[in-house]
């Protein structure tokens, strides 16, 4: 039965297929006919087109289906190269931003080392810093057969900012001036106040809500203002003296009015940096 029913839609779909053909045929016929009455010929060319609308509509609809999905490509393919451009262009401009960045620290690394040409100099780059001790170590690229050794200062920026701790042949490990360790050998400094005297103490800690290094020891009845200098003082002889460490950001007295912690703000931004100078204590020439 189903046969019979689809053998019937084809016989239809054949006879009307037939008839258009014809009476396209027909219409055209009379319509190069020039005899024909006005009437006719008007009916005829009215049929033609008609028929010829018809029969051109599927190609007509394929033919636009072709452009939209040639458009639809083209579409994609520009979106993609679009894409490609825009993620190239954003590499670029972070490949610019850190060798600017980079460049500049470069630029303070060499002013640095112009002050420090009585000292032998080891230039070297940060390979690790790990989030955990951020505040407390990195590793360098230098080790022992480039000259480093075990405690040994270690500049950056315009200034100090820790001391070597441990050597391998070829990478050594820095801890920072800024470090919580309690056992840390602590730096020796000096702030040198505006009448140019000098008030010892050491760095013994960071305040990392105002990122400042903390000075504490502090035994002195000698004016500390916002703005003076602190250099190292050479005091236990692990560092040379007259390093620049920072300037003194603010001061909290004890119960008797003195000194008890100096906040200083250091030469360095301790957060940013990538290229270090360890200085040796040999004097150049000695």
């Amino acid at each position: 039965m189903r046969k019979f029913f689809a053998n019937k839609k084809l016989i239809i779909v054949m006879i009307i297929l037939i008839a258009t053909l014809s009476t396209v045929a027909l219409s055209f016929r009379v319509r190069e006919n020039r005899s024909a009455p006005p009437l006719i010929q008007r009916v005829a060319n009215d049929i033609s087109n008609t028929a010829a609308a018809i029969v051109s509509a599927p190609m007509v609809a394929i033919h636009d289906g072709f452009n939209n999905v040639t458009d639809l490509v083209n579409t994609y393919n520009e979106n993609q190269a679009l894409k490609k451009d825009i993620t190239q262009w954003q590499q670029t401009k972070a490949t610019n931003s850190t060798l600017k960045q980079e460049n500049s620290q470069l630029k303070k690394q060499l002013k640095l080392n112009a002050t420090l040409s009585d000292y032998k100099q080891i230039p070297a780059s940060i390979t690790s810093r790990q989030p955990a001790d951020w505040e407390n170590i990195f590793m360098i690229n230098k080790g022992s057969l480039q000259g480093v050794k075990k405690n040994m200062p270690v500049v950056s920026g315009a200034g100090l900012i820790g001391r070597v701790i441990e050597v391998n042949n070829i990478s050594s490990k820095v801890e920072l001036i800024s470090t919580a360790n309690t056992n840390a050998d602590r730096t020796a400094v000096e702030i040198v106040n505006k009448k140019d005297e000098h008030i010892n103490g050491i760095v013994s800690g960071y305040d990392k809500t105002d990122e400042a290094l903390t000075m504490t020891q502090i035994n002195t009845k000698n004016a500390i203002e916002k703005g003076d200098t602190v250099i190292t003082s050479g005091l236990g002889g692990l560092t040379p003296k007259g390093l620049y460490v920072g300037k003194v950001v603010s001061v909290k007295n004890d119960d008797y009015g003195r000194p008890a912690t100096v906040y200083l703000k250091p030469a360095t931004n301790l957060n940013d940096f990538s290229v270090v100078t360890v200085i040796s204590r040999d004097v150049q020439g000695g």
